[in-house]
């Protein structure tokens, strides 16, 4: 095997994609700060900001090794611990992954995805969970469910990866798997006090939007950066990334608008997100039609779900589910359509270009993501229910749980 040597301009633009995907974490604690009400945007912004420190660290300990690390067992299940604490992961290029740039980039790129997933199930349990259980859930779900997962997508030894089953930039891994994480916390800790029966609207807009813009930024770095190269495909993934963020706050602005009767800007920063969500697994493998297919398809499906949630009347709070649950099992399945070998020779076609095989390859991953998250999250809530207690008290959960939980307050 020839000897591996580094890429400056890759190298260069996956520490600029390892930037961008780092400040998505502070977006997301932005975009759901101004999304609760006034008593809980701190506690709401400090599940984002702790999440950025402890998943760090956790990553750099074991979760590396599980996701990446060479396979325990030889079953495509799980990453031993050889590289534990980093050990052997180097500034030589790695032979199986970014084989252009330093192992310890990679490592850190793929260190930001693994921040991002946990802190974005907090929107379904905001304004009601207890810090401590919120903390000992993240460690517990990063370890068991995002982990893995990870491995089994993203690994070449993972054995969805060795299916045939594609997913760019985290719509099996990040999304999906967090979304229906959400949605099972929503259903296990229960409404909220007052829910259905107080204003609990957005107390900040132009604090989301905030949020909103800088996610938007942050995601080129998310999808054109896992191209692992500053190539065309990385090109690519860029302008479909664009395409399908501006479809998708175009779909359910207007969606809401016939709705409504008013043009919503929480809409439009909702659809962004929703089209963004939609195109991450797709991102590397299709071109801008099917960019814009998917960007609608995840503005409308996402917008439908959110109604479907009032209809149904559980609590996810931010709607974390309708949005990364829903936009991410439709990019994933918009893969199976849109996915062509022309815009990348080492994916397949979908079924729109000849391709029939890929379809159940995302379809498996699909059921998989979902089953594999729905059941480890519950039983890990009833664990630590059962030990810790998930909620706060009535009492404060009223006060308000930046005073209660924190001992702060937002705003005098």
């Amino acid at each position: 095997m020839p000897e591996l040597k580094i890429n400056t301009g890759d190298t260069a633009w996956l520490l600029i994609s390892t930037a961008l995907v780092m400040l998505m974490t502070p977006a997301l604690a932005f975009f759901y700060g101004g999304l609760v009400r006034k008593k809980n945007v701190l506690s709401t912004i400090m599940h984002s900001f702790f999440i950025l420190a402890l998943i760090s660290v956790m990553w750099v300990l074991w979760g590396y090794t599980l996701a990446f690390g060479p396979d325990a067992g030889g079953l495509g299940i799980i990453g031993n611990l050889d590289w534990f604490g980093l050990n052997g992961v180097g500034l030589e290029p790695s032979k199986d992954y970014g084989t252009t740039v330093p192992h310890q980039l990679f490592m850190a790129f793929q260190m930001m995805f693994a921040v991002i997933t946990p802190a974005l199930i907090t929107g379904a349990f905001a304004e009601r969970k207890r810090f401590k259980a919120f903390v000992i859930f993240t460690i517990l779900w990063s370890t068991l469910v995002y982990s893995p997962l990870a491995h089994w997508v993203w690994s070449t030894n993972g054995w969805l990866f060795k299916l045939g089953a594609l997913d760019f930039a985290g719509g099996t891994v990040v999304h999906i798997s967090s979304g229906t994480a959400a949605l099972i916390c929503a259903l296990v800790l229960g409404k909220r006090l007052g829910f259905g029966e107080e204003n609990m609207e957005a107390h900040d807009v132009p604090m989301v939007v905030l949020g909103a813009g800088l996610l938007w930024f942050g995601w080129f770095g998310f999808n054109a950066g896992s191209a692992l190269a500053s190539n065309g495909l990385a090109v690519s993934a860029f302008v479909v990334t664009h395409i399908a963020a501006a479809m998708g706050a175009l779909t359910w602005t207007t969606l809401s608008w016939i709705r409504q009767g008013q043009p919503s800007l929480l809409g439009a920063a909702a659809g962004a997100v929703a089209g963004l969500v939609g195109i991450t697994p797709a991102s590397g493998y299709v071109n801008t039609s099917g960019a814009l297919v998917i960007g609608f398809g995840a503005g409308a499906l996402c917008y439908g779900a959110v109604l479907l949630k009032n209809k149904l009347g559980f609590d996810d709070a931010l709607d974390v589910w309708a949005v990364h649950g829903v936009g991410g099992m439709w990019g994933a399945i918009a893969t199976g359509l849109f996915a062509t070998k022309a815009v990348n020779a080492a994916g397949a076609d979908g079924v729109f270009y000849g391709g029939y095989d890929l379809i159940w390859k995302q379809l498996i991953a699909v059921v998989v993501a979902v089953g594999y998250s729905g059941i480890v999250t519950f039983i890990l809530l009833k664990v630590i229910n059962a030990v810790v207690g998930l909620r706060v008290g009535n009492k404060q959960e009223a006060l308000g749980l930046d005073v209660s939980q924190h001992g702060e307050k937002a705003y005098e």
